[in-house]
């Protein structure tokens, strides 16, 4: 019997077990924070021509955030009673991971008779990401489903296709809008049709039914742009909890906009001819990774979005293939809590820190890694061969 074998046979029962304790136990016992409610009250208030954006948002308690056209797709859930209908919501949400993991492991060559089926969702269901993901209900599952079906799509040219699922995710949540990048650098144009037509098509149906369309825009919006000092872990939400300078603050962010542009642009130029796989795989991570830290909301369980480029490990050049990228997917994917009775200060700090420094440590370890390739590329330029006329008489 092979080693793939072995591993699969050990994996599978576990990672079965997994699933169903993170769904059926922690899923359906939830926990203080729950992101379904405000979704299910502001549909059932959409069907019944209710105020949608109303909420006091100077509570901390989740608020209800999306747009019009998110508000119209979640809409039917409501005509449930809101128990079964978090449960339905969960046991759908585990099938978009689980179709997720497939998804991924086939774009990256993998059958799903291999051991890579059940080594990704062992991976899976152990982080932070999705077990929250579960445990608060929310819409992250189908980010992720749609992020991957979009990248496949968009890698085997189904142009017209791989617009469909971005754009239902950007209808929800505008999360994987940076990675709109991606087709415009690769000049396939028709994924916009879907990627926008539906946003746009999903708000005109959605406006005129609404209550109160044009608070999202006066209220919500707004909201939406401030950095709160509460469940944030981008770069201005955590250094607001901490009381950072406000200099330093737009130092940080802005020096990591500037690595994730360089290794856009190394990435582009180097590996989109020669392995689009990995180019469209890291500069999506690139991306999603930096406008997490940079932008003035960026929560802990969106670290899912990143799994494409955790799979990159297994291509020849890929920039995961070192331990500071592995010590930075801990910070901002464990599950474990660094809260400590004896050490509390240290405890606290570890705690509110790790997502934000493990997002950080993932991008400069990016950064490094592509920053050294570039350097050993012109110093390749910059050496004239030993056996070439000019080197002879240079020398």
């Amino acid at each position: 019997m092979s080693t793939q074998r072995i591993v699969a046979l050990i994996l599978w029962p576990i990672t079965v077990v997994i699933i169903l304790q993170r769904s059926i136990i922690m899923g359906v016992n939830g926990d203080r924070t729950d992101d379904f409610r405000p979704v299910y009250d502001a549909a059932l208030a959409f069907l019944n021509g209710r105020a949608v954006y109303g909420e006091n948002y100077d509570t901390v308690d989740p608020h209800y955030l999306y747009p019009p056209s998110g508000t119209l797709l979640m809409s039917p859930m409501a005509y449930i009673d809101p128990e079964r209908a978090r449960w339905i919501f969960i046991a759908v949400s585990v099938v978009a991971l689980i179709a997720s993991a497939y998804l991924l492991i086939r774009m990256f060559g993998f059958d799903a008779r291999s051991v890579a089926f059940p080594v990704v969702l062992f991976f899976f269901f152990c982080t932070e990401t999705v077990a929250h993901t579960l445990i608060f209900t929310n819409f992250n599952s189908f980010v992720l489903l749609g992020e991957v079906a979009f990248l496949m799509l968009m890698l085997k040219r189904r142009d017209w296709w791989a617009g469909v699922p971005i754009g239902i995710t950007l209808a929800v949540k505008p999360v994987l809008a940076p990675l709109l990048l991606l087709p415009l650098l690769n000049r396939q144009w028709r994924v916009f049709a879907g990627a926008v037509g539906i946003p746009l098509v999903l708000t005109a149906l959605a406006w005129p039914i609404s209550a109160d369309p044009v608070d999202f825009i006066k209220r919500t919006v707004p909201y939406l742009g401030e950095a709160r000092d509460y469940y944030n872990s981008s770069i201005a939400g955590n250094g607001a909890y901490f009381g950072v300078q406000s200099w330093l603050l737009y130092v940080l962010r802005i020096a990591f906009v500037l690595m994730a542009i360089f290794c856009l642009w190394f990435l582009y130029t180097q590996y989109r001819r020669t392995d689009e796989l990995l180019w469209a795989a890291t500069s999506s991570g690139v991306l999603l990774a930096t406008s997490f830290l940079v932008s003035s909301l960026g929560q802990g369980y969106y670290s899912m979005m990143l799994f494409p480029l955790l799979m990159t490990v297994v291509r020849p050049g890929s920039v995961m293939r070192n331990w500071p990228a592995w010590l930075g997917v801990v910070g901002c994917m464990t599950f474990d809590s660094f809260i400590s009775k004896r050490f509390a200060a240290f405890g606290r700090m570890l705690e509110y820190n790790k997502v934000t420094w493990g997002w950080s440590l993932l991008l400069i370890a990016i950064f490094c890694v592509l920053l050294f390739r570039w350097l050993d590329l012109r110093a390749q330029r910059d050496t004239p061969a030993v056996d070439s006329p000019r080197a002879t008489v240079d020398a």
